[in-house]
């Protein structure tokens, strides 16, 4: 009898703007992941993010990605956004109704290259920040989110830009 897999393992990133190394670099460190997921500002051609999940952002070919996704893993649907289209700056309670009205028990969004991670009106709404440059003056960073069950974990990792190297 197969073993079945207790936990799914997402690495959720956002607007790399153009820098390949950054999705290198986590495809390269987190190989065994179970998804990969864009939450845009990619601007890239497709060929060169090939194995993430992507949405659209502000900043992409329109014709390129979706604007928006819906994801099931695990026992969670996922609503993923960029967020230029889904909320006014800062009102992360727009984005928990959206994912709500889709039945959806978290959401996945970039745009404002600041991380995020906060439980609003029983949607878990989760930003990476930048996977190369943040807002708020930290370093670039993604999201390690791990789905076990209902429970969601996440973990916030950071880098050099002279780790990319490595």
């Amino acid at each position: 009898m197969p073993m079945k897999k207790k936990s799914v393992q997402i690495v959720l990133v956002s607007d790399n703007h153009g820098s390949r190394e950054p999705l290198e670099y986590v495809r390269r460190i987190h190989a065994d992941a179970d998804s990969f997921i864009h939450c845009g500002d990619v601007e890239l051609p497709t060929y060169l993010v090939d194995g993430f999940a992507v949405v659209q952002g502000n900043n992409d070919n329109y014709q390129q990605f979706p604007a928006r996704r819906i994801i099931e893993l695990g026992e969670h649907r996922i609503y993923v956004c960029h967020g230029h289209r889904d909320m006014f700056f800062g009102h992360f309670d727009m984005l928990s109704e959206k994912a709500k009205a889709e039945g959806c028990d978290i959401v996945f969004f970039g745009h404002t290259h600041i991380p995020f991670d906060k439980t609003i009106g029983g949607v878990r709404v989760i930003n990476p920040g930048s996977i190369w440059m943040n807002r708020d003056g930290s370093e670039p960073s993604y999201m390690i989110v791990t789905l076990k069950g209902k429970t969601i974990s996440v973990e916030r990792k950071t880098f050099q830009k002279s780790d990319l190297k490595k």
